[in-house]
């Protein structure tokens, strides 16, 4: 029980902190409206002959996937936070094990990221999209999927980095490749052959796969079976917190 008391601690923690920076809460309005609106409506007359639908219906899962994806491994930069405060050497003597407070804190992350992503869906109306809560709920399972997986990734550079300017760094370096290699913006049909072969390694390109078949139901033809996309983040998540949970065990 002083596991489970702890894991959730550690969860509530990290979502009352979240909830109280307003700056990221107006954030996670604005910036996806800017990628949907200036991006989407400069390149939906050039694109929308290659997807086959309206190019902003097409980016609006790529969107969600985005901030899902940004604001996941964002979430790390608690682990720095929490040793420059010395938060972190208490949470660390606690009578619960790390991979106890890796869970939580993951948990945590990414609560908040399907919160943010969630935000999204309030400009379906804005591209056409028209969104019934049965979507919503179908697609929230996804989304968890997509952040357990991201948050890992970002707590655990986190765990190996010493400063805040390194974590940025490295953080940018991950982003970019896994949002431009997932099909977000393009099809992946209209990458070269040795591109599409990178973005088969890429887990985010499942997780806009599944959400892009779920929102864009009868609009859209998956590249996988939904089964398939499911599967692959899955393994992608227990890897990734396996992984996560032995760096972050070592930590100082």
């Amino acid at each position: 029980m002083s596991e489970l008391r702890g894991i959730y601690t550690l969860w509530l923690r990290e979502v009352k902190r979240y909830g109280r920076e307003k700056t990221r809460l107006i954030s996670s309005f604005i910036q996806p409206l800017l990628w949907l609106i200036i991006f989407g409506s400069g390149m939906r007359l050039a694109a929308t002959g290659t997807t086959g639908i309206d190019y902003q219906k097409f980016i609006f899962p790529g969107i969600v996937s985005q901030t899902l994806l940004f604001t996941s491994i964002f979430m790390g930069i608690s682990v720095i936070w929490d040793r420059e405060f010395g938060f972190m050497k208490e949470i660390l003597v606690a009578p619960i094990s790390r991979a106890s407070v890796f869970v939580g804190k993951m948990l945590g992350g990414s609560t908040d990221a399907v919160i943010q992503g969630s935000f999204v869906f309030v400009y379906s109306f804005l591209v056409g999209i028209h969104l019934g809560l049965d979507t919503f709920l179908l697609s929230l399972p996804i989304m968890l999927l997509i952040t357990f997986g991201m948050v890992s990734i970002g707590l655990t550079i986190a765990s190996l980095m010493e400063s805040l300017e390194s974590f940025g760094v490295i953080q940018t370096f991950v982003n970019l490749p896994l949002f431009f290699l997932s099909g977000a913006l393009f099809p992946l049909s209209y990458f070269p052959q040795w591109l599409g072969w990178v973005s088969a390694v890429d887990p985010l390109t499942y997780g806009v796969d599944a959400l892009r078949t779920i929102i864009l139901s009868g609009q859209w033809t998956p590249i996988l079976p939904l089964y398939y996309d499911i599967l692959v983040l899955v393994v992608f998540d227990a890897t990734m917190i396996l992984v996560g949970t032995l760096i972050f065990g070592r930590t100082k």
